[in-house]
């Protein structure tokens, strides 16, 4: 958006098409990132209830066997589950973090889009319009 020459009121079909184009990024990115996020959320909880055992080179979780979807995840190339129960989950917490991060700035970009469109303040009204209105002029 910097390359393009602003104009007052969008005069120039560039810049608002590349007004369009941001915000329209800026509302996939927020959406990417809430899945992104809701996605890390799932899975953390899924750890949170993992009973796991290393067996060989590998480290074999599974879910109670009161869930629903009870079944084993192995984990391949794991030693130590404590690395699956205690790092990984430390990593999941990080990401979402930093994904809703991601989200609140593309939300930010995109209210900041919509209000510059739609949304029109006025920073006052002029002393001299004012007194003018009035019938009264202020003497010089």
């Amino acid at each position: 958006m910097l390359c393009v020459s602003y104009q007052v009121d969008e005069r120039t079909c560039v810049q608002f098409s590349m007004k369009v184009f941001y915000f329209l990024l800026s509302a996939l990115g927020l959406m990417v990132c809430m899945l992104a996020v809701a996605f890390a959320a799932h899975h953390y909880s899924l750890l949170a209830q993992f009973t796991c055992e290393t067996s060989l080179d590998s480290c074999q979780c599974k879910l109670p066997s009161s869930e629903p979807l009870s079944r084993a995840f192995v984990y391949r190339d794991v030693t130590d589950c404590t690395s699956v129960t205690g790092t990984f989950k430390l990593f999941l917490i990080i990401q979402m973090v930093l994904n809703l991060v991601c989200g609140l700035v593309c939300l930010l970009a995109c209210f900041v889009m919509w209000k510059h469109r739609y949304q029109v303040f006025y920073v006052g009204v002029g002393l001299r319009s004012l007194m003018a209105s009035d019938g009264q002029l202020p003497k010089a």
